[in-house]
């Protein structure tokens, strides 16, 4: 007789249950794939946002047509609801094309590849021209005699690190140079902040990104700008050999009054537990430099597919399931606060939260930031996503928008795709749809619709005794 019927039948029964569970949920995943490549829609609705609306700069009008297209299209679906958020963004204007030249002190003169930081204050009309202090970062210009320092350009010229493969971490290593140099360096009496772009390789393309002045006086503000990688190159060269050289940049950028804007919400209402809510999403707002394909048009639409495969293959989603789509990610991150504080006031128990920020590429796994209890359930799911190629479960952090809805007891989730290519794009004017792969970001899909459906049908430590019906 085999080992299988000696068992208990109680016990056996359930291993054959589990072991149908299991088959379910593979053929489920695998639909989702199949449904995602053949005949998903992300890649049509990244065409249009990126193409005939492009980048969704935070209070602009263009955010506000992004803001229709997404809620017209989730309507579209057939959701159960559909609902636009309030919500006051800042809103910041680049203006005219900025202007940079290196000048030597034997006449000769270099333009540079640049662009305003975001949220940085314009020159004077006339521009800044002076002479320029190259450093690694703020603490070593803090360090330096604050007199040699005034009136001068300071040049943060600290770059990511090649050598660290988790790409997110080099670019976290140096990004304090771009968000607070300026407001450092106006405190020393600086004339301007020049800072190397946040980019692994070396090409002409600035990155923009966000900068804070904090409370400094608006005296004492500065204008801050990002130059190309091979620019920064090029100055720091050219400055061992002349260091008397002058650099002139113009930009007329401008902060304006705050504007409402507004976070879209769509939602599938559970049904076993309705008041339990797991939420998909990305941010809508981009740079305006170039369309935002990657950062983070490629979260929006794949966050909105991920409902759009669930309604697709027939499924009813036992908890409420809700995609949003956040307004002002990248100079504010007054979308995820907004949502989070109104949860918070209406009481809603936010069981999971999924983020897509980090890029089209091909999904190599998830993050999680969740108890060890959570992190042990999720990891045994791990094997319905090894035929796809996507084997990175780790514990990390999630997203910037989902962050505020932090407690002990949700899962929060982020989306992580191949990296290596991501800052190439990030924040600059090749951030477009002609670099998403389609295959890629339908793969980004399905992957994420898999783990909320797995989320929704298991729970999670804080809804394990809420039983599976079938």
């Amino acid at each position: 007789m085999r080992e299988t019927m000696r068992l208990p039948g109680f016990i056996f029964a359930l291993m054959l249950t589990l072991a149908s569970w299991a088959q379910a949920d593979s053929e489920t995943v695998k639909k989702f794939f199949e449904n995602s490549l053949e005949d998903g829609m992300s890649y049509h609705w990244l065409d249009h946002l990126s193409n005939e609306i492009g980048g969704r700069l935070s209070g602009s009008e263009n955010a506000e047509k992004a803001v229709l297209y997404v809620k017209d299209e989730l309507e579209n679906l057939g959701l159960d609801e559909v609902r636009l958020q309030s919500v006051m963004v800042p809103k910041w204007e680049r203006g005219s094309a900025e202007k940079g030249e290196i000048r030597g002190t034997d006449g000769s003169k270099r333009s540079l590849n640049i662009c305003a930081l975001g949220g940085s204050v314009g020159t004077p009309e006339t521009g800044v021209s002076a002479n320029v202090i190259e450093v690694k970062g703020i603490e070593q210009m803090k360090a330096m005699d604050p007199e040699t320092l005034k009136g001068k350009i300071i040049f943060f010229n600290r770059p990511m690190e090649k050598k660290l493969i988790h790409t997110f971490e080099a670019y976290g290593g140096c990004v304090d140079q771009r968000y607070s140099g300026a407001m450092e360096a106006g405190k020393l009496g600086a004339a301007g902040v020049i800072v190397r772009s946040m980019n692994l390789r070396l090409d002409d393309f600035p990155h923009t990104g966000s900068m804070t002045y904090g409370d400094l006086p608006v005296e004492q503000r500065i204008p801050s700008a990002a130059i190309s990688t091979n620019d920064a190159e090029f100055l720091s060269n050219r400055l061992k050999t002349d260091p008397g050289l002058e650099l002139f940049f113009w930009q007329n950028c401008k902060q304006f009054e705050d504007v409402e804007s507004f976070n879209v919400i769509g939602e599938i209402t559970g049904t076993e537990f309705p008041n339990q809510y797991m939420l998909v999403g990305g941010h809508l707002d981009s740079w305006d430099l170039g369309d935002g394909s990657h950062d983070d048009g490629a979260g929006v639409v794949q966050s909105m597919e991920v409902l759009r495969l669930l309604k697709k293959s027939g499924i009813r989603p036992r908890r409420s399931i809700r995609v949003v789509l956040f307004m002002n990610e990248e100079n504010g991150l007054r979308g995820g606060k907004k949502y989070a504080e109104e949860a918070l006031s209406k009481g809603e128990n936010h069981i999971f939260a999924l983020e897509s920020d980090s890029g089209g590429f091909t999904p190599r796994g998830f993050s999680f930031d969740c108890s060890d209890e959570d992190y042990a359930r999720i990891l045994q799911w791990k094997p319905l996503f090894k035929p796809y190629l996507i084997h990175y479960f780790e514990k990390g952090g999630s997203g910037a928008d989902i962050g505020p809805l932090k407690s002990e007891s949700i899962v929060l989730a982020g989306l992580r795709p191949d990296s290596q290519r991501y800052f190439d794009h990030h924040h600059a004017s090749n951030d477009t749809f002609d670099a998403v792969n389609q295959r890629e970001l339908e793969l980004g899909a399905a992957t994420m619709a898999s783990l909320v459906y797995l989320i929704d049908r298991y729970g999670t430590s804080a809804t394990a005794n809420q039983p599976i019906k079938d």
